[in-house]
């Protein structure tokens, strides 16, 4: 049986300001209508014998992928809860051994949830044939054919063929992002591939050789693993235990020292998306090679990714330019630069600034709200609740709220009153009430929030009880 591991815990900040660390770019819809995750769980459909897929991902983000997953009918066999990154050589042994626990002889395909693979049929064969592979203990990685001296990615050195076949080889060495001329002549060579950080072994060899090589890891692992906790639908691991792992790569805790590491060829039109350059490679370009999304004006314009989110964004006798516009920051940089966005994201925690950590629309489990204005003793939100869900049982030490509905009917807990509103009907919560809003509606319940007091941060709230068991 072969279970898709998939790993969804990273932050994608070079896609600032789209992607924020409370809602990075694997959680949203890049290159169709669906999201990142998504398209990398639905691609998986037609590869033969395949499990119930295991998602890993950041405590923070655990709502948003369980929505993303129930949107497209996907039941996770297993959803992981990291309460901290550990970067992928531990966060895939939790995953083995929860794969161990359903098959002693079950194969991984370890998938980050943020990349692109345009050919899909070939995808298939690839996995299909390091599957056949990996069967005989070997532990495989897809090796991405480049035709671009490409310094954005590592790369892998093959070497001799397995098994005589064309088009798997054993790993000769794994190499850094090159400089440039290095990797001009990496491509020139034809035997290198970039490293698409895709795995495929079976769980029990990826622990045995884990434990050979970075013991410290694996006991780690293993302990947070024993000690986990079932919450809701996910698996909570223990914390203490899983942050003594240190923090390593699977190719530098295994696949660099392994004697069985095996590179499959993988020609399936694949990118990590990692930068805004890596996104208008990735677009439908008009006949000057511009890509375009949203409400976009261009004029004179050649070669550029516009981007528009929230409202009409032009450009006029420009060429090579990123321009990315969201509700709260606009971003313009030269293409050659979109690597360094990073940067700005760094200067913006230094500052204490909130816009690398969240848009003005924050989702919750039970819906989103959004920052309409704030001000000196007042902020103003709009809230959306799905139907049948509800808030937790709360209240505040520093603010009062008024709420107004807009559409829908709302049930409302007020102290010890329960209230039935709809539409342009309106109560007050007093500070120190405890209060809860539900949806008891059929379709979306929209309201305004308008909050007044000394201190109006998302912590001042005092859950008293939540159907999320939020702490």
């Amino acid at each position: 049986m072969i279970f898709p591991v998939v790993l969804s815990g990273g932050s994608g900040s070079r896609l600032w300001p789209l992607s924020r660390t409370l809602l990075p770019k694997q959680f949203l819809p890049l290159v169709s209508s669906k999201t990142m995750l998504q398209e990398t769980l639905l691609r998986l459909d037609g590869i033969a014998t395949l499990g119930e897929p295991v998602l890993v991902c950041s405590n923070d983000h655990r709502f948003l992928a369980a929505e993303q997953l129930r949107e497209i009918h996907v039941t996770a066999g297993a959803q992981i809860l990291e309460p901290a990154g550990r970067n992928t050589a531990p966060a895939v042994a939790v995953a083995a051994l929860h794969v161990l626990s359903r098959d002693p002889d079950g194969i991984m395909l370890v998938l980050p949830a943020d990349h692109l693979i345009r050919n899909v049929a070939r995808f298939h064969e690839v996995v299909a044939k390091a599957a056949s592979v990996a069967s005989a203990g070997r532990l495989v990685t897809f090796g991405i054919v480049g035709r671009e001296p490409e310094t954005g990615y590592g790369y892998i050195e093959r070497g001799e063929p397995v098994e005589k076949s064309a088009d798997c080889f054993r790993v000769a060495r794994f190499v850094e992002k090159p400089d440039e001329a290095r990797a001009r002549d990496f491509i020139a060579s034809g035997r290198f591939y970039w490293n698409s950080g895709m795995f495929v072994f079976k769980a029990s060899r990826y622990l045995e050789e884990l434990g050979k090589y970075r013991k410290d890891i694996l006991d780690a692992a293993t302990a947070a693993w024993a000690a986990s906790s079932r919450d809701l639908d996910f698996v909570r691991l223990e914390e203490k235990a899983f942050l003594a792992s240190p923090s390593e790569s699977i190719d530098y805790a295994v696949m660099e020292k392994t004697d069985d590491a095996v590179v499959v060829e993988a020609d399936i039109g694949w990118s990590d998306i990692g930068s805004w350059t890596a996104l208008w490679q990735a677009g439908a370009p008009d006949a000057s090679g511009n890509v375009t999304v949203g409400d976009v004006h261009i004029d004179d314009t050649h070669n550029c990714y516009v981007r528009a989110e929230h409202r009409l964004v032009t450009a006029v006798g420009v060429s090579d330019l990123v321009i990315v516009e969201t509700s709260d920051a606009i971003l313009v940089t030269h293409k050659d630069r979109s690597q360094e966005v990073k940067r700005v994201v760094d200067a913006l925690k230094a500052k204490q600034r909130d816009e690398y950590l969240v848009h003005k629309r924050v989702y919750r489990p039970w819906g989103y709200y959004e920052g309409l204005d704030i001000g000196d003793r007042f902020q103003v939100k709009r809230i959306m609740v799905k139907p049948g869900s509800k808030l937790s049982l709360q209240m505040h030490h520093h603010r009062a709220e008024h709420w107004i509905v807009v559409s829908g009917t709302a049930r409302v807990i007020r102290g010890d009153d329960t209230l039935m509103l709809t539409e342009n009907q309106s109560t007050y919560i007093p500070l120190g009430a405890r209060h809860r809003l539900e949806n008891i509606g059929k379709v979306p319940l929209h309201m305004i929030e308008v909050q007044s007091g000394s201190y109006l941060g998302e912590d001042d709230i005092v859950r008293l009880e939540d159907d999320y068991k939020r702490a």
